[in-house]
């Protein structure tokens, strides 16, 4: 075992080399040396199971290991149950993607604090993770694996304590660790490398080696306000950060099979690449 690197969505490149197709993919990230992929279901999951199952196939053909990251409006905190009870089928419909096509793993945003408390936000975020848990069970989807993800905004539910809060509640919960998103909700919190290895030691002291090994983690340079996250940028920003360097350094020192999947805007791919080929030269 060991990390695997690849892009969330298509780089502007997909495009520019004639691709036009989902199932062009696989093609695409074997020619960029890559060898994982998040399909992307931001905006609503709107792959059918048939088209699923042949991009699935494809993509196991060429090596290619699958995650999905489930829509955008998912609000696990919200104080409105109805949005709440929603969530659970978002979710729900993300994993029977995510099945069709063989990924183990949905990426989920747990929603924001509004104007309740952060700590009342994480315990309606929980009720719901636990709710959601039990209707993967229902369906026969236990094997798919929630990964909640760390938020770049102030204001959203999803520090790095939050999200291991939350994964405490199961074993089959995954962190997604988004170094950019860390980095930018704490205005710039990634200045040595001690800063970087206390997310690795965080996740193994409170999830335990399994999960370390395992974390599912996001990576892009993100520009940040007073308010966090503004926008993503490309591997050739040099004042935002965060730097990969000491990311892919400590995967190595810890024995992780992270999948790193890069965010960047528009070279994603690329940067991932460039992610890859400094952690196997270690």
């Amino acid at each position: 075992m060991a990390a695997k690197f690849g892009p969330a969505g298509n780089s502007a490149s997909f495009f520019e080399k004639g691709y036009k197709q989902t199932l062009d993919i696989p093609r695409y990230l074997t020619e960029m040396g890559l060898n994982a992929f998040e399909y992307q279901c931001g905006r609503g999951v709107n792959i059918g199971e048939e088209k699923a199952a042949l991009f699935g196939s494809a993509a196991k053909e060429a090596g290619i290991t699958l995650s999905l990251h489930a829509p955008y409006y998912i609000s696990m905190s919200s104080v409105d149950e109805e949005k709440r009870l929603n969530s659970i089928n978002y979710i729900l419909s993300s994993a029977r993607a995510a099945n069709a096509m063989g990924a183990d793993r949905i990426i989920v945003h747990t929603g924001s604090c509004g104007k309740i408390s952060r700590e009342e936000a994480l315990v309606l975020a929980k009720d719901t993770m636990r709710l959601s848990l039990e209707a993967l069970e229902r369906e026969g989807l236990s094997h798919i694996h929630i990964c909640p993800e760390t938020m770049g905004k102030v204001n959203q539910l999803g520090t790095l304590d939050e999200v291991l809060s939350l994964c405490e509640l199961d074993e089959r919960l995954i962190p997604c660790i988004d170094f950019g998103h860390l980095n930018a909700r704490e205005l710039g919190f990634f200045k040595t490398f001690a800063d970087y290895e206390g997310v690795f030691r965080a996740i193994g002291d409170r999830l335990g080696e399994e999960r370390l090994k395992n974390f599912h983690s996001h990576f892009s340079k993100i520009e940040w306000t007073a308010g966090g996250e503004k926008r993503h940028l490309t591997f050739a920003d040099t004042v935002y950060g965060p730097d990969f360097e000491p990311v892919m350094e400590l995967t190595c020192k810890y024995g992780c099979n992270t999948r790193f999947i890069c965010e960047s805007d528009g070279t994603q791919a690329e940067d991932a690449k460039t992610m890859r080929d400094y952690y196997e030269s270690l």
